[in-house]
């Protein structure tokens, strides 16, 4: 009997990792009231509907500070080009305060079943991405949270400067234009395209999971493409509706 019970065990949890994870863009913002994406609140949605993972953006300003913002500008004012201080005295549009990596991960430690998917932006510069990279990563230890983090950018000089630092923090690369060969020759860990590019070269998905690759696909938010891309067995997807795919 005991055979039995692990040997079911053994096959949920493979049925189970097979399924196609929804992770929340910007957090679950698309909520009646709905609130801010990249917002504490949208993040503390995320928590509520069990899902695999809610992703958010990462960006510095011009002292050093690491923010949660998805554009270059908050308001007028451009990111990287502005102190925290003046950046902070606007509130984001639902009335919450700007937020900063710190706060974000704080929110997101209270729920460690909810993967949270740091996506570093891009910056002007290799050295500026390298210490937006360093300082990410160095929070991230120091608040005891590898393990609940997963990384992706478009940036392949980040995703690369990750692996560096720390060989083991999973990596997935954004922006489209590498093999799943190509992935792997780059040394990260998988591939989180939009749709358009799995639609366009349709082997890549089971090409990606023959190498060992993690596949993910942004931004799905109709249930047809989802429904496509599942079929093909993708790993996860990222969509601003999460509580609609979730079950589906």
């Amino acid at each position: 009997m005991k055979k039995f019970i692990l040997g079911f065990a053994v096959l949920t949890t493979a049925f189970m990792n097979a399924q196609t994870q929804i992770i929340a863009h910007r957090g679950y913002f698309q909520t009646q009231p709905p609130t801010t994406e990249n917002s504490i609140t949208s993040l503390q949605n995320a928590q509520k509907l069990k899902i695999y993972g809610s992703e958010f953006d990462v960006r510095m300003s011009k002292d050093g500070v690491l923010v949660i913002n998805h554009d270059e500008h908050h308001g007028k004012m451009e990111i990287s080009e502005t102190d925290f201080k003046e950046l902070a005295k606007l509130k984001l549009s639902n009335g919450e305060k700007y937020p900063t990596l710190k706060d974000y991960l704080k929110a997101g430690k209270k729920d460690k079943s909810l993967k949270l998917i740091v996506e570093i932006k891009p910056a002007k510069t290799k050295a500026l991405e390298n210490e937006i990279v360093e300082k990410t990563i160095s929070m991230i230890k120091d608040m005891k949270l590898e393990s609940q983090c997963e990384y992706i950018s478009f940036s392949l000089n980040i995703c690369k400067q990750i692996k560096k630092l720390a060989q083991d923090f999973k990596v997935q690369y954004l922006n489209g234009e590498l093999s799943p060969e190509q992935i792997k020759n780059e040394g990260l860990d998988g591939m989180d395209y939009h749709y358009s590019v799995f639609q366009k070269n349709p082997t890549w998905i089971a090409e990606a999971k023959t190498l060992g690759l993690i596949t993910n696909s942004w931004t799905v938010n109709d249930v047809k493409i989802y429904e496509e891309l599942k079929a093909q067995r993708i790993g996860f997807v990222t969509t601003n509706i999460p509580d609609q795919l979730k079950n589906k």
